[in-house]
């Protein structure tokens, strides 16, 4: 079952090539926490509503699949260094000019992912890369637009999969399922120095169209690309899942909800995985009217984005005292 949000219809639940609202439906957000007030799950909790109207995706404008009525209360976060090749990348725009270092941090890293990133069913393993990029402020509507700040130095997709979670009554993270993702980031400010990942990532982020719910198929292969002016820019396959990945996606869970600040009841969290697959690692310079455009078959719509840049400030932010 895939679910999505509708703007002006309401929560859409697909089967296969059907798709229908709920009845009585406006959010996924409350029905997943019905569901988890009921004990059982979201097929049930939809099979327990009922279906109304059919409702043709192809040519429905989406709101994110789910929000939370208090953005504030909707963290966006992330796992990088995650899939079989995604270091090779990162590896070359950190790289040492002297070449002084066998490994870079992040190869090293990377390795620590190879050699203990997929533990045995309930045991813990190697920490990931972790970074935040937000919270419901900065999480952006598909066919939206990514607006990159005026400071910034580069706006890049990162096609990925995102884990989506509630946090119930008790503090125990729900998944709600998973949906596709652009983990949108500054590559040019990353590459000044590693330091400043964290600032790269602070930036706005696209999900969904569709949520999946149930398991995450372990071979993801989907395509990623950038259309420019109606024409095709760059355009580039990409893999997810656990097939293609150095972790688990447990021992990521594991360790994203092992800290109690991210299991506050009532929280929602949207937690990108990771991708191997860049366009800037190819040489690309995005600009302002790009779109991108992410699409996996086992998510159903494609995500689309349209990329533009917010004025450049006139000088630095002036704090006023109280």
């Amino acid at each position: 079952m895939h679910l999505s949000t509708v703007v002006s219809a309401g929560v859409v639940a697909r089967t296969g090539a059907e798709a229908r609202l709920v009845q009585g439906t406006t959010s996924v957000y409350d029905l997943a926490q019905a569901a988890i007030a009921a004990g059982h799950g979201l097929a049930a909790e939809v099979a327990r509503r009922g279906l109304g109207d059919t409702v043709d995706l192809t040519r429905a404008s989406f709101a994110l699949p789910v929000s939370h009525p208090d953005p504030a209360h909707l963290h966006l976060t992330g796992t990088g260094l995650t899939h079989l090749g995604s270091a090779s990348a990162r590896d070359a725009m950190h790289a040492k000019l002297d070449g002084a270092e066998a490994l870079t941090d992040s190869m090293k890293m990377f390795r620590m992912g190879l050699d203990g990133g997929r533990p045995a069913p309930g045991q813990v393993g190697a920490q990931p890369e972790w970074f935040y990029k937000g919270n419901g402020h900065a999480a952006i509507a598909p066919g939206a637009a990514l607006e990159a700040p005026g400071f910034a130095e580069d706006g890049g997709e990162e096609p990925e999969v995102a884990g989506i979670y509630l946090i119930g009554p008790d503090g125990t993270p729900h998944r709600i399922g998973w949906a596709l993702g652009n983990e949108f980031s500054d590559h040019v400010t990353e590459r000044v120095n590693y330091l400043y990942l964290a600032h790269s990532k602070l930036r706005v982020a696209s999900y969904g169209p569709e949520i999946l719910v149930g398991d995450l198929p372990a071979d993801i292969r989907g395509t990623s690309r950038i259309l420019r002016g109606g024409k095709m820019l760059w355009e580039k396959p990409f893999l997810s899942g656990e097939a293609n990945m150095s972790h688990t996606i447990a021992n990521l869970e594991h360790h994203h909800f092992k800290y109690g600040l991210f299991c506050q009841p009532g929280d929602l969290h949207v937690h990108f995985f990771g991708t191997a697959t860049l366009s800037f690692a190819d040489g690309i310079k995005t600009e302002a009217g790009d779109v991108f455009e992410i699409e996996a078959p086992d998510f159903g719509q494609p995500l689309r984005n349209t990329l533009t840049f917010a004025p450049k400030s006139a000088g630095a932010t002036q704090v006023h005292p109280l």
